[in-house]
């Protein structure tokens, strides 16, 4: 009889074969999402965070006509001297909306205010704090004037004609101003992506209901509702869903019958009580269903119909950093945009922080500057997939790849912000 256990590759190893790297699964998952094709068209003020569907072309220009960016006086510069000091008549006054009615001449000018229209015959304007009024009220310019100076020419900003906003753009405050510049008032923009999601486990029990032994809070659907409620999605709460096989295959054909994306949380490892995969192997397909990631290890990306599921584990650490690395560029090619990753700083380390080669591990940190401004970051405590508090604490991940073999004080790291909006 052998005296050794032939044990299986699990999460507590550095690398298991059967994982595959984190580019691999960002690969194949831009690979199987496809972008939402219904549009809906709605007022500007409705679109804040929606995605474009149509290129955006102005149909005049912006500003529609030349006017002055600054409150002063419009003359024509070749009524200056070319040395000295040139005396002007003022001879009106050219307001914002209430144009001056009247051509300026040589030696005029005319008092003009900030937007207002500049007059004809003038093609400079002098700001009011350099120039002056004279004892018998002419208006007194010096030499250093350049022609053209503080005037917005028609068109300065937007042509006729120019693409104001591209297909599969976000909209921002901003845009939502250009258009309204441009007296768009309505927009085409793609569907919002439904999202459902659900926990698995006979353990879990929702808040409110009594915590019998063996229980837990269910504290999964409502970190995915917190990041999904900042990504510009419809949800579907579908609950827990028990460990139960015709349960979860019931659930499964429920949210594929009514979402782009279903997530799950839990039921995706090798446990007993797991049925999550041969749910999907009897009413989808899987494409793959781990990562060599840590925490977050048994991720599962697979389709049921025309929707995408993707299957998370159960510990809450590892459904947040799955979550931010894999689901978010779901959601973003399902929005009709292309995949935004987190951006990576260079930080200091102050703690050390332990690590085998073979996998990505996304430790949770706590990101300062020090007195030059430079990034240093250092540890949230104890860094166990279930401790929750460890995200909490924390406003970014330090991420240290595969090859990495650990951490000294001292030594630079990445870190990535933590950001769950699109």
């Amino acid at each position: 009889m052998s005296t050794q256990i032939e044990s299986q590759p699990s999460c507590a190893d550095p690398f298991d074969p059967s994982s595959i790297p984190l580019d691999e699964a960002l690969r194949r998952i831009a690979e199987r999402v496809q972008p939402v094709h219904a549009c809906e068209r709605l007022p500007i003020r409705e679109c804040l965070g929606r995605v474009n569907n149509e290129a955006v072309k102005s149909p005049h220009d912006i500003p529609p006509h030349a006017n002055s960016a600054m409150d002063g006086f419009a003359l024509a510069h070749a009524s200056l001297a070319a040395d000295g000091i040139t005396e002007l008549d003022e001879i009106g006054t050219a307001y914002a909306g209430k144009p001056f009615d009247g051509e300026v001449g040589s030696g005029q000018c005319v008092r003009i205010m900030t937007g207002a229209l500049v007059p004809p015959g003038s093609d400079t304007v002098v700001m009011q704090e350099q120039a002056e009024v004279g004892a018998d009220g002419r208006i007194r310019v010096d030499a250093n004037h350049r022609s053209g100076e503080n005037i917005r020419r028609a068109g300065e900003d937007i042509a006729r004609g120019d693409i104001v906003l591209d297909a599969g753009a976000r909209l921002n405050p901003a845009d939502l101003g250009v258009l309204a510049s441009l007296g768009i008032g309505q927009l085409q923009v793609k569907r919002k992506p439904v999202v459902a999601f659900f926990s698995t486990g006979d353990e879990l029990v929702s808040i409110g209901e009594p915590l019998e032994p063996g229980k837990i809070y269910d504290s999964n659907r409502y970190t995915l509702h917190g990041m999904l409620a900042r990504m510009g999605v419809d949800m579907i709460d579908l609950g827990v869903v028990p460990d139960e096989p015709d349960a979860m295959r019931a659930t499964l054909a429920d949210a594929a019958a009514r979402a782009d994306l279903i997530l799950s949380t839990g039921g995706v490892s090798v446990g007993e009580a797991d049925y999550i995969k041969p749910a999907l192997a009897e009413i989808g397909t899987t494409e793959f269903w781990k990562i060599a990631i840590k925490p977050g290890r048994p991720l599962t990306l697979g389709q049921i119909g025309a929707s995408i599921f993707m299957g998370l584990p159960g510990n809450p650490v590892a459904v947040m950093v799955t979550f931010s690395q894999f689901v978010v560029p779901a959601i973003q090619l399902l929005a009709g945009t292309e995949i935004r990753r987190p951006a990576l700083f260079r930080a200091r380390a102050l703690d050390a922080m332990r690590k085998k080669p073979g996998r990505y591990e996304f430790q949770r940190g706590i990101a300062t500057q020090d007195e030059s401004g430079a990034w240093q970051v250092g540890k949230t405590g104890k860094q166990g997939s279930g401790i929750l508090t460890s995200m909490a604490r924390a406003n970014c991940f330090i991420v240290l790849p595969d090859a990495n073999d650990g951490v000294e004080p001292g030594d630079e790291v990445d870190i990535q912000f933590f950001d769950w909006s699109l």
